[in-house]
């Protein structure tokens, strides 16, 4: 719950709104998430000879193992040699068997990017002309399946852990510090903690299996968990699990020692002390995500990073501690009734935070998307809508939660409230004096009287109590402010989920980049629907003069008319004029063709036809027939994509 009253809301909405709009205008590059923004061979490309290796270009650094990189004949069997390795900046390559024969090869990749997610995919090209393959041509999905699901969850519940602990445990210490005494409280805190370490701990076991095989049966795979602790994620989890230590020492004072404490000097300390431990413990905890994370790499990583520490710290002072009020308005006892200084105390910790949230979500969206279209074009732009239309509602019920603390807090209310609060005191005190009379009649009248003395005092004192509690929940005031906590709660619950699946999505800057960078290797190879289609072939024709490169432009490359350019060139780059030039064209798989073409000469070096028709898209093969002198000649040939 937040204290929302009007003018601040619209100071958090035109803050939200100018901040936005001058981070978005001023976009650059780079992000987190790696992407593939290259390969050589290209998707699709038809060599006429085999590779020697393949190398595959990402948007930043990725980590490899001798899996990584993988490259499959038309059979589904491997034919890489060695290991994947890092030939230059973001480029990795495999090398491949020598021989290898005519048809369709499929690469496969899976690696981890800088910011610890599993990225996956897979490609074809072909060696000599395309060829039917048992490979799926969809690749391997990086985190998915069984332990792809039961990580997402793991990552949900440590993220909830964090939040029940950090943000109960600032609710004692900064609203409710009588709360430290309330054992649903201890429960809660406590709770966050063990919730946070299991999460840990199974994430820390599930590593291994979700980066490389997804295999349920790897998860106790000794050797797979070795390698994750030498890695940033494995380093960041074990450094949680030792930040959880200190926790455990944090949560024993809070609820021990600093319980018995009575007020005075040294109860001041103790709370000074355990506020100081508590804000660097829980800001330790929060660098543990933000140091294997989207924060972690990518555009600003060192603003990034602090920026990330002090969003989820908001979120916990926020969440966790409506989380602790709720529990305190629901299952406080009656003699210790959340008072509504405490519910005051903590609407404005909680402004607090959700002013936090608005500058350095903007930030944060700003680094991650880079631009407007990035909202509605990509994924991560689709679940940041969403999850801003969550905080929007939590505000907006929260300014419901702020009426009820007002009434709450409000003098009438409190004089009415101790009056009544004192009428019961003075009838408790009669009934305390009357059992006490009880009692000390029942002295003289042995054991058995005593025993029912008190067992009387007992039941007065549970009626009494329930008493208290019926009219505490019979305040219309405190009913109102359950009843609208709760809805946030209910809220808060899916909007952790819509955070969770944030931070595991690839960031809107990224894929837009990954779409640019393929989208530009497309128009570069073969062909595109807007533009010609140029292949060079080199060829010798065994004469004295008979070196030389042909060029064949078609345009617009598509199905029916289409113009052809032919132009040979000596190997210096000046033009040949040779006494021949036949083009054929013949699509084997659907065996269509040769279809001849005869280009007419119109300069030196220069061929040209109109109207070269081309019946059907496909991969055609373009062979040239260069006649150097009246016995000199040769024919190439190339594969392209026309149509």
């Amino acid at each position: 719950m937040t204290r929302t009253i009007a003018p601040r809301v619209r100071i958090l909405v035109l803050l939200f709104i100018a901040v936005t709009g001058a981070l978005l205008a001023g976009a650059g590059p780079a992000s987190a998430h790696a992407a593939l923004t290259g390969s050589d061979p290209a998707q699709g490309v038809v060599a006429d000879k085999a590779p020697t290796q393949v190398s595959l270009t990402f948007s930043e650094k990725v980590a490899l193992n001798d899996d990584s990189l993988r490259v499959l004949d038309p059979k589904g069997k491997p034919v890489q040699t060695g290991s994947p390795a890092n030939v230059s900046g973001t480029t990795y390559a495999v090398k491949l068997k020598s021989g290898l024969a005519k048809g369709t090869y499929t690469v496969t990749y899976q690696v981890v990017s800088a910011d610890s997610h599993p990225v996956a995919g897979a490609y074809t090209f072909s060696i000599g002309a395309p060829s039917q393959t048992v490979v799926s041509g969809t690749g391997p999905v990086a985190g998915g399946g069984v332990v792809g699901g039961l990580y997402a969850f793991g990552r949900y519940v440590s993220y909830a852990g964090f939040i029940v602990l950090a943000g109960g445990a600032a609710f004692v210490l900064a609203c409710w510090r009588r709360g430290a005494g309330v054992r649903p409280l201890q429960r809660l805190v406590v709770g966050g903690w063990v919730a946070l370490t299991a999460a840990t701990l199974w994430l820390l076991l599930l590593r291994g299996a979700y980066t490389t095989s997804g295999k349920f049966a790897d998860v106790f795979d000794l050797d797979l968990l070795g390698q994750v602790l030498q890695t940033k994620t494995g380093a960041a989890l074990v450094s949680r699990l030792l930040l959880l230590a200190a926790a455990a020492l944090f949560v024993a004072v809070l609820f021990g020692a600093y319980t018995r404490r009575e007020e005075g000097e040294e109860k001041r300390d103790l709370t000074f002390g355990l506020s100081v431990g508590g804000v660097v413990v829980a800001a330790g905890l929060a660098t543990s995500w933000a140091m294997a994370e989207h924060a972690s790499t990518g555009l600003q990583p060192g603003i990034a990073m602090p920026v990330d520490v002090v969003h989820l710290l908001a979120v916990a002072a926020w969440l966790g501690g409506l989380t602790a009020l709720l529990t305190a308005l629901y299952r406080a006892p009656a003699e210790t009734p959340v008072e509504a200084a405490a519910v005051r105390r903590f609407s404005r910790v909680a402004f607090g935070s959700v002013l936090a949230l608005v500058v350095t979500g903007v930030y944060q969206s700003w680094r991650q998307l880079g631009s407007w279209s990035a909202f509605t074009e990509t994924r991560y732009g689709q679940l940041l809508l969403v999850k801003i239309g969550l905080v929007a509602v939590l505000v907006g019920i929260a300014a419901v939660s702020r009426r009820w603390t007002g009434r709450l807090t409000d003098p009438v209310v409190r004089t009415g409230k101790a009056k009544k609060g004192q009428a019961r005191q003075a009838q408790a005190q009669k009934v305390t004096a009357s059992s006490g009379k009880a009692t000390g009649e029942a002295k003289g009248s042995g054991a058995g009287a005593s025993q029912r003395a008190a067992q009387l005092a007992r039941q007065r004192a549970a009626v009494d109590a329930a008493r208290e509690k019926r009219l505490r929940d019979g305040d219309p005031n405190r009913f109102g402010l359950r009843r609208s906590v709760l809805a946030e709660a209910g809220v808060a619950i899916v909007l952790l989920a819509v955070t969770t699946a944030l931070t595991q999505t690839e960031p809107g800057r990224t894929e837009q980049e990954a779409k640019a960078a393929t989208s530009t290797s497309a128009d570069s190879g073969t062909s595109a629907a807007s533009g010609a289609l140029t292949v060079d072939m080199p060829f010798d024709t065994g004469g004295p003069d008979g070196k030389g490169v042909v060029s064949v432009d078609l345009d617009p490359a598509r199905v029916g008319g289409n113009e052809m350019h032919v132009y040979v060139q000596r190997p210096n780059g000046r033009a040949f004029d040779v006494p021949e030039v036949k083009v054929a064209f013949t699509l084997e798989t659907k065996k269509i063709g040769p279809l001849p073409v005869n280009p007419d000469h119109i300069a030196t070096g220069h061929w040209s036809a109109n109207g070269v028709q081309i019946p059907m898209a496909g991969d055609w093969k373009i062979a040239v027939t260069v006649r150097t002198s009246d016995i000199d000649q040769v024919t190439v040939s190339k594969n392209a994509q026309i149509g």
